[in-house]
């Protein structure tokens, strides 16, 4: 099996950027069927998911708007469990139908701070796609959560937007830590 180096940690492949592509393509298109005859607002949560959300707004064909919010909650390999906004919503959102686009769900929390802000602001829907998901360790119920890449265990994963201390998110595939 496929193995890499980030910093201190070693990593084997776990999704194929080929896989990642097809799964990307069939939200587009459940994308598409659901915003027909609207325009929705996709709101990338930085800094994770600007190489999904990409590859996802290539695959939609409605008339869309993309805008940017940066959460940070990490440190390492760990959700500190607090959430500090660094960039907020550079536009009104009101009456808009909002797609937020994540890399990784995994305790839910800063996407449900993320939700609460958004709604805030009288959106007229809210919708989240997200590359990833870790069932296993959501501790926020998530509404809303209906364009899943994968679910997957709860492994920490790097590459393809996804990093370890800010490396690895160049990476076109995603690998997961091995156990060493």
């Amino acid at each position: 099996m496929h193995k890499i180096q980030v910093e201190d940690k070693e990593f084997e492949l776990f999704l194929e950027n080929d896989t990642l592509n097809k799964r990307i393509r069939l939200l587009g298109i459940q994308i598409n069927v659901d915003y027909e005859g609207k325009c929705p607002l996709f709101i990338g949560i930085l800094n994770g998911s600007f190489l999904f959300m990409a590859d996802l707004i290539k695959e939609v064909n409605v008339p869309c708007e993309i805008a940017f919010m940066r959460v940070a909650s990490y440190a390492g390999t760990e959700s500190t469990g607090r959430v500090k906004d660094l960039i907020g919503l550079p536009e009104n959102i009101e009456g808009r139908d909002i797609i937020i686009v994540e890399d990784i769900v995994d305790t839910g929390l800063t996407l449900a701070h993320i939700l609460k802000t958004i709604k805030a602001k009288n959106p007229a829907s809210v919708k989240v796609s997200s590359l990833l998901v870790k069932p296993a360790c959501l501790k926020h119920e998530i509404e809303g959560l209906d364009y899943v890449g994968f679910e997957i265990p709860n492994e920490f994963v790097v590459g393809y937007g996804l990093d370890y201390n800010g490396l690895g998110r160049n990476l076109t595939d995603i690998y997961r830590a091995t156990e060493s």
